[in-house]
């Protein structure tokens, strides 16, 4: 799921960017947990982990939040597993109209004296969403590419010489054609440094479920999930650590389609993680 801000904010929001990468990440988790609580669609709360990235393949300054959403969430109770839909989470119109509400409220009563254009309540705000169907660890493999990654690899500069650096990046315009680019030095440090946060504002955010608030409940429910006799609402116990018993027959290993997992005992459990 990606949220972007239109053309219109993206001015705004590189003035003023350590107060408002926290209010767009902030307010595309928060309309995604407002709306899976609806009873139409999840009815419970799920987890939400969101990755900042600020830049296009041209580094041009394109600020936008993927976000990796659980496929069901915890029922207002905490006592049942609320699966979603195998091939719809919400619509993603009423989405992207809850998001644009909820970030630029939050502008406003942050930022009293900025006056928004009104062009921005007219239009509609990119959401994009859509299943994981190439499974968790290429979804997860995908987004560490943008944890770590600076704007520009060296793979795709292909000159520096005489004040001009040329360098390759994809045309999103064109299908994704590749194109070449040619800048001025002093242009490519401009575009590239404006892609370094500033200190403080942390690229990837943990929300709803997968907040550390939520751990105890997190980890229980992850455990009963494990085990092939769950039905589609999983009962959840309180306040006591899951016992998860030895399974009554072998099962195959679910990544190699091949082998054979063979119980040998549980892992006691851990101390607190890291934040």
């Amino acid at each position: 799921m990606i949220f972007t801000l239109p053309h219109e904010l993206r001015r705004f929001t590189r003035l003023h960017q350590q107060n408002l990468y926290g209010l767009l990440i902030k307010s595309a988790a928060d309309s995604i947990i407002k709306l899976t609580t609806d009873p139409r669609y999840v009815g419970g709360r799920v987890g939400v982990m969101a990755v900042l990235h600020t830049w296009g393949s041209n580094l041009s300054y394109h600020p936008h939040v993927h976000c990796l959403v659980t496929g069901g969430g915890l029922s207002p109770d905490g006592q049942a597993w609320m699966p979603a839909r195998d091939n719809y989470l919400v619509p993603v119109k009423a989405l992207s109209r809850l998001f644009r509400g909820i970030f630029l409220d939050r502008i406003r009563r942050q930022f009293e004296d900025i006056n928004l254009p009104q062009s921005i309540w007219q239009k509609d705000w990119v959401v994009h969403c859509k299943p994981a169907v190439q499974g968790t660890r290429t979804v997860l493999n995908y987004l560490a590419r943008y944890i770590h990654r600076v704007a520009i690899t060296n793979s795709r500069i292909i000159s520096a010489d005489n004040g001009k650096v040329t360098f390759r990046y994809k045309d999103s315009k064109s299908g994704a054609q590749i194109k070449t680019m040619t800048v001025s030095a002093e242009e490519f440090i401009r575009r590239f440094l404006q892609h370094v946060l500033p200190t403080g504002v942390h690229k990837v955010r943990y929300y709803g479920l997968w907040s550390s608030s939520n751990r105890r409940q997190l980890r229980k429910m992850q455990q009963i999930l494990t085990q092939p006799e769950n039905s589609q609402q999983v009962r959840l116990e309180e306040d006591i650590d899951v016992e998860v018993p030895p399974p009554s027959e072998a099962r195959q290993c679910s990544h190699c389609q091949k082998g054979t997992l063979v119980w040998i005992g549980r892992l006691p459990r851990q101390g607190r993680a890291p934040p």
